[in-house]
This record gives C-alpha cells, sequence and structure tokens, in this order.
C-alpha cells in the first residue's frame, strides 16, 4: 500500500514560513494547521491547493508519494 505523505512542512521551511502565519491564512486553528504540516491529518484536495496558492507553489511540490521504486 502507498502512503501519501504532504511536503508541507519541508515547503515551510524552504520558505521561512511559520506554521502560524500558514494558519492564519488559511482561517484554521494552529492546531489544525500543525496536523496537516506533521502529517497527522492530511488536507482536503481543495484545501492542499488553497495552500498551495498562498505559499505560491505548484500543488504537486506539496505532494510527495512513496511509488518510488
Amino acid at each position: 500500500m502507498h502512503k501519501t505523505m504532504n511536503r508541507i512542512k519541508e515547503v515551510l521551511e524552504e520558505k521561512g514560513i511559520k506554521q502560524t502565519w500558514l494558519a492564519e491564512k488559511l482561517g484554521k486553528s494552529f492546531s489544525q494547521t500543525n496536523a496537516y504540516v506533521c502529517n497527522r491529518r492530511q488536507p482536503s484536495l481543495e484545501l492542499l491547493f488553497e495552500i498551495a496558492k498562498i505559499l505560491q507553489v505548484d500543488p504537486k511540490e506539496l505532494i510527495d508519494s512513496e511509488e518510488k521504486k
């Protein structure tokens, strides 16, 4: 089974953006945003696209699929 993990944390670190800032932009609580960032929860596709737009990256950059063989 392939597990999809998101790369939100890596992208935030690359851009020097804090989770609190992202939570504010998304209108979500810090704990909810932190769950997405730490891969405890996966955002919906709609939310993933919104995060990509806020971070100004391609949505594909936020997805790390472990299908590499």
